[in-house]
């Protein structure tokens, strides 16, 4: 019986242990995405994840409207496959704790920037995030997710927020900054 027990509690420990190592990042949403209309400005559709709620954040004096990315599947998507992002767009991700976090550019067809936030909402990090080569039809999984650079939160982080490439260096975001939120509403979706 105690053999069970210490199998299972290892094989929990080692699922727990590849959950909190994989990076997250962008992947290929489908067509579910933030449509764009002919004329290349962006639609007002929102995607079927922003359906669950969008943020309304000031940062530096501007409002964004994020999509909300609060449980395991949205945060794996992230803003994959979109090929435009909004000049006030982009997703805010919630964790339940505050952790390390690792980010990677995975299917995302555009640049990206990110700021990771700890608890509190002080900025640990702020990312540049360039478009990644798609993985190549011969390419193992395993190879093209090895040869994705990953952006740290540099210390424990609970929250992370995209937006469009080039925009934090345009609103002048940097580590120690302040960002407000509802803080305790956003730990409470968390999943």
């Amino acid at each position: 019986m105690t053999r069970i027990i210490a199998g299972s509690a290892l094989v929990i420990l080692f699922a727990a242990i590849v959950l909190a190592t994989t990076p997250i990042g962008c992947q290929q949403n489908g067509p579910e995405s933030i449509a764009t209309t002919t004329d290349g400005e962006v639609g007002r559709e929102l995607s079927a994840r922003a359906k669950k709620g969008v943020e309304v954040v000031k940062i530096k004096g501007r409002t964004f409207h994020l999509d909300l990315a609060a449980d395991n599947p949205t945060r794996m998507l992230g803003l994959g496959g979109r090929e435009v992002i909004p000049e006030d767009g982009g997703m805010l991700f919630v964790f339940p704790v505050a952790r390390g976090l690792k980010f990677v550019m995975r299917n995302c067809p555009t640049d990206i920037d990110v700021a990771f936030l700890d608890s509190l909402g002080n900025v640990t990090a702020v990312h540049h995030m360039p478009s990644e080569e798609p993985q190549k039809p011969d390419e193992a999984d395993f190879a093209y997710e090895n040869r994705l650079a990953r952006y740290s939160s540099r210390f424990a982080a609970q929250y992370a927020i995209e937006l469009k490439g080039g925009m934090m260096e345009q609103l002048g975001l940097k580590a120690g900054d302040h960002i407000d939120l509802d803080y305790k509403r956003l730990k409470r979706l968390a999943r």
